[in-house]
């Protein structure tokens, strides 16, 4: 019996998801064995997991759909379906714990201000565990945010400076919050006054390039608000990917339900 357009469809779709598979784990395995830094080394497992996951889907939806193997297509519908369940709850989520807090504008200022209470407990959570926090900083000094920050500010006056539009992480972890009232210098130079402010995170700003603000809460509230737009970004892609696997999934149950029917003609068919 000819293949039918919805085996063939299958096969087409999971050969490329295969493909695609092949740099994800070569891109893992890249970073366990080159990464020197704590942020690569954070990076190498989950992308060989991904790799590996998506290269045993792929084969399971092409040898099920192709080779007409009933049962490896029925764990393939399976797992698919765990998939769109599972994007569907992170889709959910990530709205969730993202749709609270903002930055804080301020008046004559080009940058806005964060506080950390002004985010999700949960996110809240996350970065004031000091484990995780530790990782995140190594991670946000590999990126050298505040080196460049120091350096495309360097010949910055004081008024311009107040004028630039700064990202959150560099307004949170490069510079002191305003309320402490820190004689400026430079972008990442900062002269303390005599009163002592209310704020806790003046008493932790150091200008040194390696401390600055990197343990203020200010900095952690800067790259929840960083994270916070980056999941907002991934749960619209999600939403892209999940009407995608719908549609596989849709055209896989129909390679099953013909694979069970041609399996069905063959034991009832006697020469």
């Amino acid at each position: 019996m000819a293949f039918r357009l919805s085996n063939n469809l299958v096969g087409i779709l999971n050969l490329i998801t295969f493909i695609l598979s092949i740099p994800i784990l070569g891109a893992g395995i890249w970073l366990s064995r080159e990464g020197v830094t704590e942020c690569e080394r954070f990076l190498d497992r989950p992308v060989i997991v991904i790799g590996v996951f998506l290269m045993l889907v792929s084969l399971a939806g092409l040898i099920g759909a192709c080779c007409r193997v009933t049962w490896l297509l029925w764990v393939y519908l399976v797992v698919m379906f765990l998939l769109i369940v599972l994007g569907i709850v992170f889709t959910i989520f990530a709205f969730a714990v993202t749709n609270k807090g903002a930055g804080e504008v301020l008046s004559g200022k080009g940058y806005k201000e964060y506080r950390l209470g002004d985010y999700s407990d949960w996110l809240q959570k996350r970065v004031t565990n000091q484990k995780n926090w530790n990782k995140i900083k190594s991670c946000l000094a590999d990126s050298k945010v505040c080196s460049d920050f120091h350096d495309k500010y360097l010949n910055t006056s004081l008024t311009e400076f107040y004028q630039a539009h700064l990202s959150a992480i560099q307004s949170g972890c490069c510079k002191p919050s305003d309320d402490c009232q820190f004689t400026y210098v430079g972008p990442t130079n900062w002269t303390r006054g005599n009163v002592a402010p209310a704020n806790p995170d003046c008493n932790l700003w150091d200008n040194n390039l390696n401390t600055l603000c990197f343990n203020c809460q200010s900095c952690k509230a800067g790259f929840i608000d960083n994270l916070k737009r980056s999941w907002k970004k991934v749960a619209v892609v999600n939403i892209v990917f999940l009407i995608f696997l719908i549609v596989v999934y849709s055209v896989g149950c129909c390679a099953f339900r013909n694979n069970r029917r041609d399996n069905a003609y063959h034991q009832g068919w006697k020469p």
